[in-house]
């Protein structure tokens, strides 16, 4: 049989410390940017690969 748990046998919430948003979003647009880079060069690579490839 469970057990059932009451609210008074929990610890109190622990409340963390705050996000630090400046560096959140420096890191999303870091991975935006090399995301864009890796587009911009996978996308050179095939047509450099088509025209040298080419039948």
């Amino acid at each position: 049989m469970a057990t059932k748990h009451r609210p008074e046998h929990h610890a109190e919430l622990q409340v963390e410390s705050p996000m630090d948003y400046a560096q959140h979003e420096a890191t999303y647009n870091g991975f935006l940017t090399a995301v864009k880079w890796s587009i911009i060069g996978l996308a050179v690579t095939v047509a450099i690969l088509y025209f040298l490839i080419n039948p």
